[in-house]
């Protein structure tokens, strides 16, 4: 059973940081978690020094801000406010993240020229690659905190991509407990970039029928990704399959614009570096053009930021 009691939320008082704090509130009112609002600022000498708090005066100040920036929270999720001031906001993020025992950070991304302008510089980049607990990447093209979709009222659609490694497989029971927290349609994605029988090195057959080797590909994957669900999952959520062919981030972009989405579930390859992630760069490629969350989730031993 996924367990998320604890989330952190960096922001930096932006429209993006914004939305991505209120798919943190809306997750939290689901799982009854509290929510860490961390505000880092860098005016301190490039030092290798820890973070350090900032100054009562100062703090409180900020506090006020960062309070007046989250506006009211949704009964009953709990918000805490941390404010420091570091020489390498990366750095605090993820050290935070460790000391809270963090399940999940939720961060916001800016513009989709890639991860260079992601939040706060390169930090998302960064954590990204370096957290060991599951993301939630909210890119600013996401719909309105406010409006319909994942986090206001309206059966969200939830897309999770599927290679059936243990990868994606971690990433499904996310998925799957985020659907049956919110009474969400899942749909979940398998991409055939080329079939089996066309990576054997051998000739291929004059009566080769390609056709009907791709028919038999998509329908043993569809049987496959229907076995991945269990019948007591179908009474809590509605659940569809797809197999598509082609490049597997354009396929599951193509498809999350085709029945517009709300949440893309992925998984992670090994703990650390995007071009590892599931599905090769095609992690970063969909977070990069995604228009809804994309939620990354790492290996199971690496599913709590724990020192």
């Amino acid at each position: 059973m996924i367990q998320i009691n604890r989330i952190l939320c960096p922001i930096d008082f932006s429209e993006c940081s914004y939305r991505a704090l209120h798919h943190a509130m809306a997750v939290a009112r689901w799982y009854g978690a509290n929510v860490t609002v961390l505000h880092v600022f860098t005016n301190v000498p490039n030092m290798e020094v820890p973070g350090v708090p900032v100054a009562d005066p100062d703090r409180e100040l900020l506090t006020k801000r960062m309070q007046a920036f989250a506006g009211a929270a949704p009964p009953p999720v709990p918000v805490d406010f941390i404010a420091r001031c570091a020489p390498d906001v990366r750095t605090e993020i993820l050290a935070l993240a460790q000391t809270l025992l963090a399940d999940l950070i939720v961060i916001g991304t800016h513009g989709r020229s890639g991860f260079e302008r992601l939040l706060l510089g390169s930090v998302a980049e960064h954590i990204v690659r370096k957290s060991p607990c599951p993301i939630m990447v909210v890119p600013p093209y996401a719909p309105d905190a406010d409006g319909p979709g994942l986090t206001h009222g309206v059966r969200p659609r939830i897309l999770c991509a599927i290679d059936f490694s243990d990868a994606s497989l971690g990433a499904l029971e996310y998925a799957i407990s985020l659907a049956e927290e919110t009474d969400a349609e899942l749909t979940l994605f398998h991409s055939i970039e080329v079939p089996p029988e066309l990576r054997e090195p051998i000739p291929v057959p004059a009566d080769f029928n390609i056709e009907q080797c791709h028919a038999a590909a998509e329908a043993a994957c569809l049987q496959r990704l229907r076995a991945l669900v269990p019948p007591s999952v179908r009474s809590y959520c509605q659940v569809k399959t797809a197999v598509s062919e082609g490049a597997a981030y354009r396929q599951l972009l193509r498809l999350s614009a085709e029945q517009p989405t709300d949440l893309i579930v992925m998984g992670v390859h090994g703990r650390g570096a995007v071009e590892l992630l599931l599905f090769g760069s095609n992690t970063a490629r969909v977070i990069r053009a995604a228009t809804c969350p994309v939620l990354i989730v790492p290996p199971h031993e690496g599913n709590r930021c724990s020192p």
